[in-house]
């Protein structure tokens, strides 16, 4: 399942008629934060994983 530029484009027009033109930039940054919080904790969980198979290793 592809999603191409005229469903994007779809898309981008119903957001700007649900919500208007003055709420796209705080949803976007709201998004853009959140998407990065999840990111770093994603990096945290790994790198914790990560330890704790090394620390586990070592033990051995």
């Amino acid at each position: 399942m592809n999603i191409g530029l005229p469903e994007i484009l779809v898309i981008l027009a119903l957001f700007f008629l649900l919500f208007g033109a003055n709420k796209l930039p705080e949803i976007a940054k709201s998004f853009g934060k959140a998407f990065k919080e999840f990111k770093k904790e994603v990096k945290d969980i790994s790198n914790e994983i990560n330890d704790t198979e090394k620390n586990d290793e070592k033990k051995l």
